[in-house]
């Protein structure tokens, strides 16, 4: 696909949505410990400050981030509806801090130059891109955070080897097993996950609206958007979180 192309992202309804909260907290490996890391990475700063996240479901990653930093401001941007109507009645409590906003996450009329984010942050969103739009969106948000700032990210990668795809399903497998026997003593959730081949490793569809790029790769490309101090924080059963920070104009201050 040519860079700057338009992509098909998911359409979701109501049915949709239901289905991927219900089953979404079997499928995502150490999820806890995930949201817990990406907040983590989130720099402390005195005053307010703007926290953008892209892809905000619904709004579980958002309330953390509000709740960890009171003085902070966050734009939840997603590109269902039902999704952020869900968001906006979780986020609610925290008044005008939190806004929820429609996007479609491969344009780039939400992409302002100087909007002097903080930290942009993102959930199992960016797989949708393929590379040549996720090149271009690392340099998008370089643009529109502040010096040293953070692009925080939790998504697929794409294995580089058939030997690491095998692993990869493998380990996604028996991670959700672990869930569905920690949350309900049995294995029905993971047997939904595999009737429905949830799976991408283990059942990857060219069809399919999932275009994980691989991990070396990404990596690449924000050190090329002019990313410092990349670093990877956690990977597991293909799935991984990794950083890149905005240098500052001057790295004594």
């Amino acid at each position: 696909m040519d860079e700057g192309s338009p992509i098909r992202e998911p359409e979701w309804d109501d049915d949709v949505t239901r289905h991927f909260i219900d089953l979404g907290r079997y499928c995502i490996p150490e999820r806890e410990l995930q949201t817990r890391l990406l907040i983590d990475l989130v720099p402390e700063r005195l005053g307010p400050q703007l926290l953008i996240e892209l892809g905000c479901g619904e709004g579980a990653l958002a309330e953390g981030l509000l709740q960890r930093f009171p003085e902070y401001r966050l734009l939840a941007l997603d590109g269902s509806p039902a999704m952020l109507e869900l968001a906006a009645e979780r986020l609610a409590r925290f008044g005008t801090r939190a806004e929820c906003r429609r996007f479609s996450l491969g344009e780039r009329d939400w992409r302002t130059p100087g909007t002097d984010a903080l930290a942009v942050v993102s959930s199992l969103v960016l797989h949708h891109l393929e590379g040549p739009e996720k090149r271009t969106l690392f340099a998008d948000i370089h643009s529109m955070l502040v010096p040293g700032g953070v692009l925080a990210i939790a998504d697929l990668v794409q294995p580089a080897h058939a030997q690491g795809m095998s692993l990869a399903a493998d380990a996604w497998d028996e991670a959700v097993r672990e869930r569905a026997l920690q949350f309900d003593g049995c294995l029905d959730a993971f047997q939904r996950f595999e009737d429905q081949q949830w799976n991408t490793f283990r059942y990857p569809d060219p069809d399919d609206l999932d275009h994980p790029s691989g991990l070396f790769e990404q990596l690449r490309w924000l050190e090329q958007a002019g990313y410092t101090a990349l670093d990877v924080h956690w990977m597991r059963a293909g799935q991984a979180i990794f950083s890149g920070w905005k240098p500052r104009a001057d790295p004594t201050r």
